[in-house]
């Protein structure tokens, strides 16, 4: 499988998310899936590609060319594709990918995640889409989900297209199972 990381282009005030990032690429990497990212070599972005790159996996960077010198493009990729705009990347990266993880992040990181989440949501696609909640940096969207559950904003039918996760080895487990349902 390919799975989309979203993530920050910073690395974040705490190690421990420059940490998870590095054992989310190289889980990936050895469970033998490739990775798609936003092509950046800076912040949780290059800390997942270099993981996995250092484990001998596969890596696709999609950057917007008016990011290119910005988040400073990673050199040392499988494959980068330089798209016009985030419109662009957003649509690349969904169509290269059969999963999508978003590790701690920004306004952009939740943009991405909440736009795959909705496209599941509605049915355009059955492709798992996770939370990593690293360190509780999701817990106040999760209790959001639950309001939003709760209020009837979104269907009980809807609760299983839901993963937070607070491990890689959580995630490669959602990653296996989805894998197993496709075959069936």
């Amino acid at each position: 499988m390919n799975i989309a990381v979203y993530c920050g282009s910073q690395i974040g005030k705490s190690g421990i998310y420059k940490e998870a990032a590095a054992q989310l690429g190289t889980a990936l990497a050895n469970a033998g899936h490739g990775v798609i990212y936003g092509g950046s070599n800076i912040g949780l972005m290059g800390q997942v590609a270099d993981a996995a790159l250092h484990a001998g996996g596969k890596v696709i960077g999609v950057m917007p060319t008016h990011l290119q010198q910005r988040e400073i493009a990673h050199t040392s990729l499988t494959e980068i594709h330089f798209v016009e705009s985030m419109h662009v990347r957003k649509a690349k990266m969904v169509e290269l990918a059969d999963a999508f993880i978003a590790l701690p992040g920004g306004c952009g990181t939740l943009d991405e995640y909440f736009e795959v989440f909705t496209w599941a949501q509605i049915g355009l696609h059955e492709k798992p889409v996770i939370l990593y909640n690293v360190n509780g940096f999701y817990d106040a969207i999760a209790q959001h989900f639950e309001k939003m559950l709760d209020e009837g904003f979104i269907r009980a039918e809807q609760r299983s297209l839901l993963h937070i996760t607070t491990s890689a080895q959580q995630i490669i487990d959602i990653l296996e199972a989805s894998i197993k349902i496709d075959i069936t």
